[in-house]
């Protein structure tokens, strides 16, 4: 997204040393979840950063931004006040959260199940931006998580649950219907906040076609980590990506990356590739896959009187 606007990279609102959020700001953790999760990172891999908790850092930032903005250094650091109402605030989260039931052992009938309370607090944290000013955002839906070596490798799926290109399709099953009840809710938001631009991205189907059809677009081993070690996935949870081991005294690293990721789909087994990664955004930035179906550069563009050209 950076990139396409001529913009530089967002920095990570944690990385506390250097970082010049004049361009705005990253709020996302490694393994973030929607809802609180009544685990630890340790037990879980789960972050403790929840939305809410991301939502209380850019509260917070943007009050201290309005305070220390005209300070000195911070003049060049930080977002002009305005830029809050004009911001593209993207949302891409859920994922972990149906997976994080899974790690609990819960069956798929009682992730399905608590999908709404998840749905309802992404709802109430797009409300509390709007409260805030946002007026622009890009609100994605979640991925075939089925089609993710670390899902395949941790979560027993018999070989009938596999669709034919090896995606376990109860986890599939859960992530569509998590979109379509998504698709429902910013159907509700775009009428109690009636000065919001709310585009809903159909990240599922482009990340699909990717997987179903990595061959014909020029991937390969779409469902086989990059970057890990052993097992049917080349993913082994407890010797990750870069994972080392110690022989004689010495370490020695056993799970490399494989040797061209620019043709591979998947990373280290839950992330992809950054060529997979790129060939997703062009796919979506033109707004093929967007409701309403507008590419991303005219997400911000406002009429004179204030409502959203989009919405006209």
């Amino acid at each position: 997204v950076a990139e396409s606007f001529g913009l530089p990279y967002l920095s990570a609102y944690l990385d506390s040393v250097g970082s010049n959020f004049s361009h705005g700001a990253n709020f996302a953790t490694a393994g973030s979840t929607i809802r609180r999760q009544n685990t630890t990172i340790f037990q879980s891999g789960v972050s403790p950063i929840s939305l809410d908790v991301q939502l209380v850092q850019f509260s917070e930032f943007h009050t201290r931004s309005k305070i220390i903005s005209k300070q000195g250094v911070f003049h060049k650091l930080l977002p002009k006040e305005d830029y809050f109402s004009k911001a593209l605030y993207t949302f891409d989260i859920g994922q972990n959260d149906l997976t994080a039931g899974y790690k609990l052992n819960l069956t798929t009938e009682q992730v399905t199940a608590y999908v709404p309370d998840v749905l309802l607090q992404l709802s109430e944290a797009v409300k509390r931006v709007y409260d805030q000013g946002g007026r622009t955002f890009w609100i994605h839906n979640t991925g075939p998580v089925g089609c993710l070596p670390y899902v395949l490798d941790r979560f027993l799926t018999s070989a009938t649950q596999l669709d034919k290109y090896g995606c376990g399709s109860p986890f599939n099953e859960v992530a569509q219907y998590f979109n379509q009840r998504l698709k429902d809710v910013v159907i509700q938001l775009r009428k109690q906040l009636p000065l919001a631009a709310i585009t809903y991205v159909d990240v599922y189907s482009v990340k699909y076609t990717l997987v179903s059809q990595a061959k014909k677009l020029g991937f390969e081993l779409p469902l086989i980590a990059c970057c890990g070690h052993g097992g049917k996935y080349n993913f082994n949870n407890s010797l990750r990506c870069g994972g080392k081991i110690t022989v004689k005294g010495k370490e020695i690293l056993i799970a490399k990356s494989c040797g061209n990721p620019s043709v591979r789909v998947n990373w280290d087994g839950i992330h992809f590739t950054e060529a997979a990664n790129k060939w997703i955004f062009q796919q979506i930035t033109s707004g093929s896959f967007s409701d309403p179906p507008l590419p991303l550069k005219m997400a911000c563009h406002l009429s004179k009187d204030g409502a959203m050209n989009k919405f006209r």
